[in-house]
């Protein structure tokens, strides 16, 4: 078994990594369904890009369910707070993921021009809103979030749904809608051919290059933003306890990590560089590598987000001994440890079967298959 303070670290590391599954598996379908009413100009290539991910998207769901649930379990503090604080936040991103299954399930079983056109509108709905939410609760978070516990460890959130929506955090917003629309561009440009490759590929290079322009932009903008420092001892050892620390805010305080660790500014490169390299191998028609490096640019994105706020998770603008951190925001040792171990059984088997899934549906969708297949495809 792992001692504590090295599963606390093993934990940080394992969130990443299913966010980042989540923003690459589920990511994908996301950007198709985000572009589902632009790049299909009639139904049946409508019904094409629908049906690249149409056989996937519930499977790769088990990413976004898998993460909350580690967070729930890993960091019983951070979900409880930051699901009441964010509480309209995250119920606008499940009414909007209600129009997924059933859009993918019902929009085909009427052939009424007006039915399916409500659909196609509902996918892109449940396709670019959560992407969107997730980014500003992103910026939200680098800013610092208004909540303070009590002397029971009872947190009070103190913000409105309105404040989350301030200029900093909708810059993120559009960094993240734009990285999931490009990755969702570059998956359907290696599923698809044609006209309705030609449009995806003119739609993912805009995408790649607005997600650079953002991010490059909120880079600059973070390093004008006060960050969050520890200034007492941290015993990594101990049981949660948030109170027990003391934090500053000062400036260029989310840049230390940085400067201590130069080789973290390998994520942000790669998330730039990434992102660049989708542009030029989706124009050559390269789209396999393409969806790679635009994998590749997601690590980069949510991984430079981790590294720069490290060791915090949620700091509180209101509270700042509240600000809850890798150390203090933790389950047990014990539930780390049963948790850990049942990941490693776990998540290779999802590995296993979505790799085995994708390469048995693999291959070009295209027109003359719908016609084919007019009843049984979605």
């Amino acid at each position: 078994m792992f001692d504590y303070p090295t599963l606390k670290i093993i934990w940080w590391l394992l969130v990443g990594v299913l966010l980042v599954g989540f923003a690459i598996m589920d990511g994908h379908d996301m950007g198709v369904g985000t572009l589902l009413p632009f790049v299909g100009r009639d139904d049946v290539e409508r019904r094409v890009i629908i049906n690249t991910v149409g056989p996937h998207w519930d499977g790769n769901q088990v990413w976004f369910i898998t993460g909350g649930g580690a967070i729930f379990a890993a960091w019983p503090l951070v979900y409880a707070t930051a699901f009441s604080g964010f509480y309209w936040a995250m119920l606008l991103v499940l009414w909007a993921l209600f129009f997924r299954p059933v859009g993918f399930d019902y929009r085909s079983k009427i052939a009424n021009t007006t039915w399916r056109s409500v659909w196609d509108w509902g996918l892109f709905v449940g396709g670019a809103v959560p992407p969107l939410i997730f980014g500003v609760a992103f910026g939200n978070l680098l800013q610092g979030v208004p909540f303070q516990f009590d002397a029971y460890l009872v947190s009070t959130y103190t913000g409105s749904f309105w404040q989350l929506l301030n200029p900093f955090a909708l810059l993120t917003g559009v960094v993240s809608t734009a990285m999931i629309t490009m990755q969702g561009g570059s998956y359907l440009a290696h599923r698809t051919e044609g006209i309705i490759q030609a449009r995806t590929i003119r739609a993912t290079m805009g995408a790649a290059l607005v997600m650079i322009m953002a991010f490059v932009a909120a880079g600059f903008w973070l390093q004008s933003i006060d960050g969050y420092r520890i200034t007492s001892v941290v015993n990594a050892s101990a049981m949660p306890d948030p109170l027990s620390k003391t934090v500053v805010r000062e400036a260029g305080a989310w840049m230390a990590n940085y400067s201590q660790q130069p080789l973290m500014w390998l994520l942000p490169a790669i998330g730039v560089l990434g992102a660049a390299l989708t542009a030029v191998l989706v124009a050559l028609r390269h789209t396999l590598i393409a969806f790679i490096s635009s994998s590749l640019a997601i690590v980069g994105v949510i991984g430079t987000a981790g590294a720069s706020m490290f060791p915090f998770v949620m700091p509180s603008s209101t509270s700042l001994a509240s600000s809850l951190t890798v150390w203090d925001s933790v389950s047990s040792h014990l539930t780390l440890g049963v948790m850990f171990w049942a990941t490693m059984i776990f998540m290779p088997m999802i590995i296993v079967y979505t790799s085995w899934a994708y390469s048995v549906m693999r291959g070009k969708v295209t027109a003359a298959y719908i016609r084919e297949n007019d009843h049984a495809a979605y």
